[in-house]
C-alpha cells in the first residue's frame, strides 16, 4: 500500500474510531487525535525525504496507488506525487499536528469536534494527493463541509453565524461553478474518464478545440479563485476566519484554501492551454487586487485576525501572480508561496487564538508591551509577522522572489501587446515591500512595544514543551523553507516545467506569447 494511502487514511480511520469513544474521556480524543496527525506528519515528512529516491510510477509521479472503482464512468482511487503537491501535502501534515495540539482550548462537545477535525484533514490531505479528478473533488468536499459546522458550533464573536452563513454561501458557489467546469471537461475531453494521467496524455495528443477551452477555462477558473479568495470574491475570508476556532482558521486559511490554486495548476492550466492564455491575462489583473487593495484594507485594520485575513488574502496574489506569468520560475515560486503560506497562516491563526484566551480581545488598540509580559509569544509572533513582510531567511521571501523574477522574465502582454508584464511585477514587488511592511510594522509597534497595555496585566506564557511545540514546529518549517529552499525547489521545478510546457506546445494566441521556463540557479 502506498505510504499516501495511510497519509489520508489514518485521520479518516481515527474520526471512525473516536465515534466509538465516550464523550467524558477528552483526554483519550485528544491523546489520539495528536498522536495521529503527528504519525502522519512524520510519514509525510519521510514522504519528502525518501522523494528522490523513490520509483517513477504512471505520469512521472512517485508514491502511486491506483483502485478501479466505478470503471464505467472512469473512477478510480488514484493517489500520487510529484513536485507540485509534494510540498503542500508534507505542509497540510505538519500543519494538521499543530492544528490538533492548540485544540486543548475546546471544552464543549469535545468529541464531535476532534471528529470533524480528523474528517477535515483526511478530506484535506485526500484532496492533494488524488490523481483522480473525482476523488480530488470529493475529498475537498469532505474537507469543507466540518469547516462550515466548527465555525456555526465552536466559532466565536457575535457574529460567528453571519461568518458561518456568508462563507457557505460563497464556497458552495465557488465548488458549484468549478464542478460546472470539470464536468465539461470530463465531457469534451473525448475519453471518458477521470484519470488525470489519461486525461493529461489524451489531450496532449489530441487538443480540445480552443473554443471550447475558451467556455470550460473561466468556469474553472472563476469557481476556483472564489474558493482561493480571488478579488474581488474575496470578502467571505477575513470575516469567516475572525470567527473561526483556531485550528479551523489554521487548517483552511493554511492548507484547505490552496486547493483552488492546486487545481488551476495540476488540471486547469495543462489541460486547457489555449483557454489559459486567453483568460489568464484578466486574472492578472485581478490579483493585483488581492496585493493591493486588500493590502490598504489591512492597513486600516484594528482586529489582529482581520489584519491576518486581509494579510492572507494579499499573499494568495503572489500564487495568482506566479501561474499567470507561464514560467518555470514563476510557477515554482507559486507553489513555494503555497507551502511557505500555509505555514505562517497556520503560525498567525495560532498565535491570535491563544492571545484571544489570554485576553477576550484581539483590538491592537489595547494592546502593548507583548514582549515584556508575553516573551516568548512575542518573539515568535514578531518572527511571523516579519515572515509577512517578505524578510529573507523565511521561506515567504523565497517564493515572493521567484514570483518576481519569473514574472519579470514573461513575454505576457496583455491588452492587446499595450501593457507588459513587468508593470505587474513592480506593482506587486510595491505591494509586497511598502504595503505589506507598513501594516506588519504598525502592527508590531503597536503590540509589542511601548508600555503593558491593559490586555496584558493577567496574561502567561503557554506553559511547557507541550504547549509550545505547535508554534515551533511551525515556525521552524519556516525557517528550514527559508535556509533551505532546494529541499522543495529541486523536485518543484522540473514539474512546473512540464505544466508550461504543455502551454508552449499549444498553439499561440494572438495577442500572447509565453516565454520558455528559465532553469533555477
Amino acid at each position: 500500500m502506498s505510504p499516501l494511502t495511510w497519509i489520508l487514511g489514518l485521520p479518516l480511520l481515527a474520526a471512525a474510531g473516536l465515534c466509538l469513544v465516550p464523550r467524558t474521556s477528552k483526554g483519550v480524543l485528544r491523546t489520539v487525535a495528536v498522536a495521529v496527525t503527528a504519525v502522519v506528519a512524520w510519514m509525510a515528512i519521510d514522504l519528502l525525504l525518501g522523494f528522490a529516491t523513490a520509483p517513477v510510477g504512471r505520469g512521472g509521479y512517485r508514491f502511486v496507488q491506483q483502485i478501479p472503482w466505478v470503471e464505467s464512468l472512469g473512477i478510480s482511487f488514484f493517489v500520487g506525487v510529484d513536485g507540485i503537491n509534494l510540498g503542500l501535502i508534507v505542509m497540510g501534515a505538519i500543519v494538521a499536528f499543530a492544528a490538533a495540539c492548540v485544540s486543548w482550548e475546546i471544552e464543549d462537545r469535545t468529541k464531535e469536534y476532534y471528529v470533524l477535525l480528523m474528517l477535515m484533514t483526511g478530506g484535506i490531505l485526500g484532496a492533494f494527493a488524488s490523481l483522480d479528478v473525482f476523488f480530488l473533488y470529493f475529498f475537498h468536499e469532505l474537507a469543507l463541509v466540518p469547516t462550515f459546522i466548527m465555525i456555526g458550533v465552536w466559532g466565536r464573536g457575535e457574529r460567528r453565524q453571519s461568518a458561518a452563513f456568508q462563507i457557505t454561501l460563497y464556497l458552495t458557489l465557488g465548488a458549484l461553478v468549478a464542478l460546472i467546469g470539470l464536468i465539461a471537461l470530463y465531457l469534451q475531453s473525448g475519453v471518458r474518464t477521470f484519470d488525470l494521467v489519461t486525461l493529461t496524455d489524451t489531450l496532449a495528443a489530441n487538443p480540445m478545440p480552443a473554443a471550447r477551452q475558451y467556455f470550460i477555462f473561466p468556469w474553472l477558473m472563476f469557481g476556483l479563485g472564489i474558493l482561493v479568495s480571488l478579488w474581488p470574491f474575496h470578502t467571505w475570508a477575513p470575516l469567516g476566519y475572525g470567527a473561526a476556532p483556531t485550528a479551523t482558521a489554521m487548517l483552511h486559511a493554511g492548507v484547505l484554501k490552496k486547493f483552488g490554486l492546486y487545481v488551476l495548476l495540476k488540471v486547469a492550466v495543462p489541460l486547457l492551454p489555449e483557454g489559459a492564455k486567453e483568460w489568464l491575462p484578466l486574472l492578472a489583473w485581478m490579483c493585483l487586487g488581492n496585493i493591493l487593495y486588500c493590502g490598504w484594507v489591512a492597513m486600516r485594520q484594528r482586529d489582529l485576525n482581520q489584519l491576518i485575513g486581509n494579510s492572507s488574502v494579499a499573499h494568495v496574489g503572489f500564487v495568482f501572480l506566479g501561474v499567470a506569468s507561464l514560467t518555470t520560475v514563476g510557477v515554482t515560486g507559486a507553489v513555494m508561496v503555497m507551502v511557505a503560506h500555509g505555514f505562517l497562516a497556520a503560525l498567525s491563526f495560532a498565535l491570535s487564538g491563544f492571545l484571544y484566551r489570554q485576553t477576550g480581545s484581539l483590538d491592537m488598540g489595547r494592546m502593548g508591551g507583548l514582549l515584556k509580559q508575553l516573551p516568548f509569544t512575542g518573539t515568535v509572533m514578531v518572527m511571523a509577522m516579519m515572515a509577512g513582510c517578505g524578510l529573507p531567511g523565511f521561506g515567504n521571501f523565497v517564493g515572493e522572489m521567484l514570483v518576481l523574477f519569473g514574472g519579470w522574465k514573461s513575454d505576457l502582454l496583455i491588452c492587446g501587446g499595450w501593457i507588459s508584464f513587468r508593470w505587474f511585477v513592480a506593482a506587486a514587488a510595491w505591494g509586497a515591500l511598502i504595503v505589506a511592511a507598513v501594516y506588519m510594522l504598525r502592527a508590531v509597534r503597536e503590540m509589542f512595544h511601548g508600555p503593558i497595555g491593559e490586555t496584558w496585566r493577567k496574561s502567561n506564557d503557554p506553559t511547557g514543551a507541550w504547549r509550545r511545540l505547535p508554534y515551533v514546529v511551525l515556525l521552524v518549517s519556516l525557517l528550514a523553507l527559508g535556509v533551505a529552499p532546494r529541499l522543495l525547489t529541486d523536485h518543484i521545478e522540473p514539474s512546473a516545467k512540464l505544466i508550461v510546457d504543455a502551454v508552449e506546445r499549444s498553439r499561440p494566441a494572438p495577442h500572447l506569447a509565453t516565454a520558455p521556463g528559465h532553469p533555477i540557479p
